[in-house]
């Protein structure tokens, strides 16, 4: 019996029908040359005989005096949490991403093991997907991208790979910072942990408060703690989601950093606004502030593994500007602000204000008392993935899309990762908060040829 950690457990807090609080990922698959008419079939059962997990996905919740704890689950059915499904026809990726929607809008059952996956066949071109979701209090999102990762193998020849849940960790593949929104949350709780610690940087956060005040009177442009508008997307949101995804073809965002002198990230987020920018023009809801996004980055210099060199930064997305280059030379500006700011400043000032940045957004979702205080209106966070092809015994990951967490006054979270030479982006939303939330991707693709229009690559 394990106990939950006090980061963990606010994961079970936020929990509400209007709010899951599972992280999923989506991978697509194309069939073995060798497969015959009944192989996802055959695959399915396979899968079902995997019937004895390992930690953690054997673990369910018990709860005694107010703590919860990890146990084993002797009565485990593999069917609760297996499931063999089929898209409606025609099978195409539109009926795909609908039935992702409506499975990341269902709760996970806290009286079992908080997981569930899903094989799914009938889709178009001889491929089929793997829908996985487990809670956030069992797993991040990047540990969870990097247990469905270990699963797979580089080599098409290998067979007898077992599902996630019965595939033996090598090691625990925590991460104390998280691309997830509900970092705002650990960030709280990080920012009252250690309290000596704290104390010692209390001079260096008055300074940079004080600057980053001073700077946004003068600069439109630059992002304060409390610079964020009102926004459709920052609303009460239902439980209801809407999941859309796409694929682009990392050379095209490369093309455009050469050209405009910036990094990939740089123009993912410009892509982002452009797209951001359009969709709320079109519901007549574009603020005129610009928006603001929470944007995970790293700040290691060096090629050292040790250490955690990850912070939170506020980006201006740029979203009232109109030129797409000029909407990417203030979002360029705006990043490489924040990470001059952090080069001055240690490892533990660096955590403490990124903690002291989301605390605002952490503080109102754990109490809803001040939805005006607002750091940031969306997440849009860039997760590494895999530099190889992959494969699943034979079966070729085509595709793989992270499905994250909206939650209360943030409707709209983007996350993307790398795949080979692909970048895969996964968008989820709250079905009624974001109506048509799917035209995003059309965005997301105008947004990517206006600036290769500025940047004479069209």
């Amino acid at each position: 019996m394990k106990a939950l950690s006090p980061v963990d457990q606010l994961f079970l807090w936020l929990e509400g029908r209007q709010q899951p609080m599972h992280v999923a990922g989506l991978q697509l698959f194309s069939f073995p040359e060798d497969a015959g008419p009944k192989y996802v079939s055959e695959l399915a059962q396979s899968m079902r005989d995997y019937c004895c997990p390992v930690a953690p996905f054997n673990q369910r919740l018990f709860t005694r005096f107010g703590q919860s704890f990890w146990i084993e689950d002797k009565q485990f059915d593999i069917d609760h949490h297996f499931r063999h499904e089929a898209l409606p026809k025609p099978g195409r990726i539109r009926e795909l991403l609908s039935l992702v929607s409506a499975e990341h809008s269902n709760l996970l059952d806290r009286e079992r093991p908080l997981w569930e996956a899903h094989l799914i066949e009938g889709i178009r071109g001889r491929r089929f997907a793997l829908y996985t979701k487990v809670h956030h209090s069992v797993v991040d999102g990047i540990s969870a991208m990097r247990m469905g990762m270990r699963a797979l193998s580089p080599d098409p020849n290998e067979r007898d790979l077992p599902p996630v849940w019965a595939n033996t960790p090598k090691r625990r593949e925590r991460m104390q910072l998280t691309a997830n929104p509900v970092a705002a949350v650990s960030g709280l709780a990080r920012l009252t942990a250690g309290l000596s610690k704290q104390i010692a940087t209390v001079p260096a956060l008055a300074r940079e408060v004080y600057q980053m005040t001073q700077k946004a009177r003068s600069d439109d442009d630059y992002v304060s703690i409390f610079q964020a508008p009102q926004s459709i997307i920052n609303q009460r949101i239902t439980g209801s989601r809407r999941f859309a995804a796409q694929s682009y073809n990392t050379s095209r965002f490369k093309a455009l950093s050469k050209v405009f002198g910036c990094t990939l990230n740089d123009i993912v987020l410009a892509v982002c606004g452009s797209a951001l920018r359009e969709y709320l023009i079109s519901q007549n809801a574009l603020p005129d502030k610009p928006l603001i996004a929470m944007v995970p980055v790293n700040l290691r210099q060096d090629d050292s593994a040790g250490g955690n060199q990850i912070a939170m930064i506020l980006a201006n997305l740029g979203t009232h500007i109109a030129d797409p280059a000029n909407r990417l030379r203030v979002i360029k500006a705006s990043v490489e602000e924040a990470k001059c700011r952090y080069k001055q400043m240690t490892p533990a000032e660096i955590l403490n204000l990124t903690a002291l940045m989301m605390a605002p957004t952490g503080l109102n979702l754990l109490t809803g008392l001040a939805p005006e205080w607002r750091a940031f209106n969306v997440i849009i966070s860039n997760v590494p993935g895999p530099k190889e092809p992959l494969y699943w015994n034979g079966a070729k990951l085509e595709g793989m899309y992270p499905v994250s967490i909206a939650l209360n006054q943030i409707a709209l979270n983007i996350t993307l990762t790398s795949y080979v030479d692909q970048l895969e982006f996964g968008f989820i939303g709250c079905r009624r908060t974001l109506p048509s939330m799917q035209r995003l991707l059309d965005y997301l693709e105008h947004g990517l040829r206006e600036l290769e229009v500025a940047a004479n690559l069209k």
